[in-house]
Parts: C-alpha cells; sequence; structure tokens
C-alpha cells in the first residue's frame, strides 16, 4: 500500500494490486476510506465520509492530481 501524499488528517495511498482498475487512489482517516478516480477526478466510494469531509478530499485529489496520476503509473510501470 504506497502511500503517495499525506495531508493533515488524510493519507492517500492505493493498493498495489490494483494495477488491473483505471488510476485511483484511496483516502483514509480514523475507520473510513474513500476512493476516487483520477482521470477524470469523481467519487467512486464514499467509505463512510460525510459530503463536507468529500469536498474537502476531493480538492486536495484535483490539487495533486498530476503528482497523483504520475505515482500511479510509476508503480504500475504504464
Amino acid at each position: 500500500m504506497p502511500t503517495v501524499l499525506r495531508s493533515g488528517p488524510y493519507r492517500v495511498f492505493f493498493y498495489s494490486d490494483e494495477g488491473y482498475e483505471p488510476p485511483h487512489v484511496h483516502v483514509v482517516r480514523d475507520d473510513r476510506i474513500a476512493k476516487f478516480w483520477l482521470d477524470p477526478v469523481k467519487l467512486a466510494r464514499r467509505g463512510g465520509f460525510p459530503f463536507r469531509d468529500l469536498a474537502r478530499i476531493r480538492r486536495l485529489v484535483v490539487e495533486h492530481r498530476e503528482e497523483l496520476l504520475e505515482s500511479w503509473y510509476e508503480w504500475f510501470g504504464a
């Protein structure tokens, strides 16, 4: 589970065995975990986060989208 970004209470990562899916990241805080597609940025799974937190997380993912995609392709070799 490579961590590709930490911001405040959020840890952004992907599972190392999910290269068969389109680029995406998981964002965890406490016992909640959301999933966001990266191209385009879109919520895939809410994971128990309140909507106000999801808006904050989406902004974070959008802001760092390029580096997240770069990490994805570097890890999965695409």
